[in-house]
Formats: C-alpha cells, sequence, structure tokens
C-alpha cells in the first residue's frame, strides 16, 4: 500500500498515470535485485528503449526551439541534455532516487544518489511511459522534466577537437583517432602533420608547431569539409 501511495507521488511529478504500474515498478528495479520476486526482470530493458525515446524526443525540442542553428550547434546541445548527468539531474528534480527498488547491499552503498544508477532510471521510467501510453505520453514527459535544461543558453566557445567529438556523436559515428603522420624540421622548430580519422569518413590533416595544434587544425579542417560551424576557443 505504502509503495503504491509513493508511486502515485511520482506519477504526479511525471504527470503520467500508468495503465500498467506494473511497468513503472519494473522501471525503478535495479539490476542488483535479481532472483525470487524479482524475477518480474530488472529495468535494463526499458532503459535501452527510453535511451531512444529520449534521443527521439530531444531531437525534436531541439529543431523546434532553434530553427536557424546548425548541424554542429544542435548536436552540442542534444548531448549536453541527453547524457548521463542530465538525466541524473532531472531523477534528482523528482526524487526518483527514494522510488528505487534496490538490493539492500546497492542501497547500503548509497545507490539511490549514485549518478548512473539515476540516469539509467530516469531512462527507463521514459521507457515505461513509452510502453504505457506511446510515444506522445513520452514526449510530454520529457518536454516538462528537460525544459529547465533545455532553455536557451549562452553558445560557449569550444576547441576544434571537442566540436568534431561533438558533431561525431551527434551523427552516431565512432570517436575520431588522431595520429601523428609526419615531423619535420628541426628540434627547436619542429613542424609536426596530425591525421584525424572517423569510421565511415575520409581522413583530414592539420599541421601545428606541436602535436595538440596539428591534431586542432586536423579536427578544424574535417569541420569544415563536412560544413560544420562552431565558435573556436582560443589555442
Amino acid at each position: 500500500m505504502l509503495r503504491q501511495r509513493k508511486f502515485k507521488e511520482l506519477e504526479t511529478k511525471l504527470g503520467h498515470r500508468f495503465k500498467d504500474p506494473s511497468l513503472l515498478e519494473r522501471a525503478l528495479t535495479h539490476a542488483s535485485v535479481r532472483g525470487g520476486k524479482a524475477e518480474r526482470a530488472d529495468n535494463e530493458r526499458l532503459e535501452f528503449i527510453g535511451d531512444r525515446v529520449l534521443g527521439l524526443a530531444i531531437a525534436e525540442v531541439l529543431n523546434q526551439q532553434y530553427p536557424n542553428a546548425s548541424e554542429g550547434e544542435l548536436a552540442r546541445r542534444y548531448n549536453r541534455l541527453v547524457r548521463g548527468e542530465a538525466c541524473a539531474k532531472v531523477a534528482r528534480a523528482i526524487g526518483l532516487g527514494a522510488h528505487l527498488i534496490l538490493s539492500e547491499s546497492e542501497a547500503d552503498s548509497g545507490g539511490r544518489e549514485k549518478t548512473t544508477i539515476l540516469a539509467d532510471a530516469a531512462e527507463a521510467v521514459l521507457g515505461a511511459v513509452f510502453l504505457d501510453g506511446g510515444f506522445e505520453k513520452a514526449r510530454n514527459v520529457v518536454r516538462k522534466l528537460w525544459q529547465e535544461q533545455s532553455e536557451p543558453v549562452p553558445e560557449v566557445a569550444v576547441d576544434s577537437k571537442s566540436a568534431l567529438q561533438e558533431w561525431a556523436q551527434g551523427q552516431g559515428l565512432a570517436l575520431p583517432k588522431y595520429t601523428v603522420v609526419a615531423r619535420k624540421g628541426p628540434d627547436h622548430a619542429p613542424r609536426f602533420t596530425a591525421e584525424v580519422l572517423i569510421a565511415g569518413r575520409a581522413p583530414a590533416q592539420g599541421e601545428g608547431a606541436s602535436k595538440r595544434i596539428a591534431e586542432q587544425a586536423a579536427a578544424t579542417a574535417l569541420l569544415a569539409r563536412e560544413g560544420v560551424r562552431h565558435q573556436a576557443a582560443d589555442g
């Protein structure tokens, strides 16, 4: 009875009343609880679904909020909103930790405050809402709970390597890999040539007086070739 009452409190914060409360219970059940009654399943599959629901909902929100933003700008904002820290922040805001169903050992070790567990549970809850009520209901939950974080924020300067990594993640591509392919000049004034490679894309090269500068130049070249604009930081 107490658990049902607590679930109602959580449903109020979510803005969704579950037709199938067992979905919410499963979303709150951590993998540390296995065997016995917990054979009903933990939240890992729901987390998988919720991750995709969150991504689509956030992409839709950003597309509406920033109609003139470049793909790179959208990718940076997207990554900021779907990363684990953002999901955990939402979970803490609605007191999700208090509702988690954890093993005794996990609870004793502070599991209700662990960022990873909270982030996974937040995504699992979205997955549960999606299965219970469809995408529109899940999207409404995302818009409600992520609204504060999705409000316009000032653009910050980012270095080319960071911008390239964020763009690659936003495209669902592998992370960039850098290799120094050449070094010339005397020891007191060397010139390095670095190459950056993203699987499925042609590599790009850049030169500089240090490996770091050469890698930044390579990242800048690849961003330029792909038509991604970004506000570069110094250095």
